[in-house]
């Protein structure tokens, strides 16, 4: 019998500095795991001479503030949250405005699938309603009939038969079943589980590969796409708060039943997650594998999820578990921010599709007339026209994006970009051609002020436009041209927006003063909230 074993993981051991390296979480998120490790924290005041969290440990404010918002007793939830905007009828009051924004958006969001975690199969299984997170500890899952080397489906439902997962626990199979109702390969996780089953000896699970070490198994959305490849990295963070996990000491396995290997330009971001590489399911073909701690990840497709099915309040902006996730991976893919400028000079970053539909035809007369402007009336303007094709590696990319003041472009999945702007940031979805929720939705959660196009008469498409497969007018397959002035009119209002926004004076003030530091100014932007007017 085939035996592979990862170490066993030891989350902190005092006086090692491998593992707070491990840990490598951004300063500004330092009290927050504090309060929900305290063991932590007090190896990390033991052991001053390593701990990078030391100041934090040692003035560690109350338990109630140092929270996220889904701690019992945690009086930081909504922190963030700005409602100024109507709620169109969905609530009755602004008080429960903001709460819905916060519970069905932000950290809101886990607090309400805390409370919903249950036993399914007593004390191994626990999840939430519909099966859409679980966390199970000494299961095993028999992969010897999966033939995933034979498929190129990556969503089978039916490659796990009865006794193929279990584990030694009692059984509530009425429950299991009855939260079969959103039985969907990137909704829920029942077709993998519905034939849990309990087993009575844990010598009988006769297993080829054990693995120790904290694991998280996910079913991913499209890899090639940024939109979507991004819901599975936020449902990635959602689920690391959930299980309280945040080492990079942990093994990711990815749930694709095809023989297909996984690849995506987007492929970095994984090393903001784990140290260690990525686990394809195929590779257990024909085996039987014991996993000692197990968490089945959210989900990118997910009613009312994060953030493809978000049907999300209007008139509210600005989550915390957006920018925490901005400053999690900004942090641990080590992407400086090199502003605001010590000139008066706007970042502004074009984002120039050079693909078959939705170009910019006179782009370079935009352009063009926006140094003109940058030029004559002193606005100072540097712009930065791009193409984020695959020519760029993605940490390019991002290293761009974080240092841009305005990020402009067209509809389209770059735009998914905003969520890697700064706290100041404005984006401009030059023509959301009527999809005009998409961005916009995505740019409130983050926090960032959106823009688009104001006045129809002064766009000029190449033609109608035709989906390519229905012939049906669709305005997504054209090309577009924009009248200069009207283009710059929209430019310098950002640019004022910009400005005046309290964490931009903030970090400008704070990085150039004589008697701060960089480290200062950071501090000084964790803390920076954008009031009500700036909306």
């Amino acid at each position: 019998m085939l035996s592979i074993c990862f170490l066993t993981f030891l989350f902190f051991t005092v006086g090692d500095s491998n593992t707070w390296s491990d840990l490598d979480i951004p300063i500004e998120h330092a009290a927050y795991f504090f309060t929900n490790n305290p063991s932590i924290h007090a190896q990390c005041l033991a052991d001053q001479a390593r701990c990078p969290y030391y100041e934090q440990a040692k003035s560690l404010p109350p338990f109630d503030v140092a929270c996220w918002g889904y701690e019992p007793n945690c009086k930081n939830n909504a922190s963030l949250v700005q409602c100024s905007g109507d709620s169109h009828g969905w609530t009755t009051s602004k008080e429960k405005q903001i709460y819905e924004f916060w519970r069905t958006a932000d950290f809101g969001y886990i607090a309400e699938k805390r409370n919903e975690l249950r036993e399914f199969c007593s004390p191994s299984l626990e999840c939430v309603d519909h099966l859409r997170f679980c966390r199970a500890k000494n299961i095993y899952i028999d992969f010897r009939h999966t033939e995933t080397s034979k498929h190129i489906d990556r969503y089978r439902e039916d490659i796990l038969k009865p006794g193929d997962i279990g584990g030694h626990c009692k059984l509530n199979r009425d429950d299991l079943i009855k939260n079969g109702d959103h039985k969907s390969p990137l909704q829920s996780w029942f077709s993998e589980l519905q034939f849990f089953t309990e087993i009575n000896d844990t010598n009988s699970f006769n297993c080829d590969i054990t693995i120790t070490k904290p694991t998280i198994i996910i079913k991913l959305d499209s890899g090639y796409n940024m939109y979507h490849h991004f819901c599975d990295f936020i449902n990635l963070y959602v689920t690391q708060h959930m299980n309280n996990m945040f080492s990079k000491d942990i093994q990711i396995i990815l749930w694709d039943t095809s023989k297909n290997d996984y690849w995506s330009f987007f492929s970095t971001t994984w090393t903001a997650f784990t140290s260690n590489r990525l686990i394809h399911i195929n590779e257990f073909e024909g085996k039987r594998v014991c996993f000692q701690n197990i968490a089945f990840s959210f989900l990118a497709r997910m009613f009312y999820g994060f953030y493809y099915n978000m049907p999300l309040i209007p008139g509210c902006t600005q989550t915390s578990l957006f920018r925490s996730f901005q400053q999690y991976i900004v942090h641990r893919l080590r992407i400086p921010q090199l502003g605001p400028l010590k000139s008066n000079q706007i970042r502004i970053t074009l984002l120039n599709r050079t693909t078959q539909y939705r170009q910019i035809l006179n782009v370079n007369e935009i352009v063009q007339h926006l140094r003109n402007i940058s030029t004559n009336e002193n606005s100072e303007y540097l712009i930065n026209v791009v193409d984020y094709n695959i020519n760029m590696p993605f940490i390019d990319q991002l290293n761009i994006t974080h240092n841009t003041d305005i990020f402009m472009g067209m509809h389209g999945a770059g735009l998914t970009h905003l969520l890697f702007l700064p706290d100041w940031a404005a984006i401009f979805e030059i023509h959301n051609c009527e999809d005009k929720d998409c961005y916009w939705d995505l740019a409130r959660l983050r926090g960032v002020k959106y823009f688009t196009w104001e006045n129809e008469a002064k766009v000029y498409p190449q033609d109608e436009g035709k989906h390519p497969t229905l012939g049906t007018p669709h305005k997504k397959f054209t090309n577009y041209a924009f009248d200069k002035y009207e283009f710059a009119r929209i430019v310098r209002k950002m640019v004022k927006y910009v400005k005046e926004h309290a964490a931009y004076r903030s970090a400008k003030r704070m990085k150039y003063s004589t008697t701060n530091s960089i480290p200062a100014l950071e501090a000084e932007q964790r803390h920076t909230k954008t009031t009500k007017d700036e909306f």
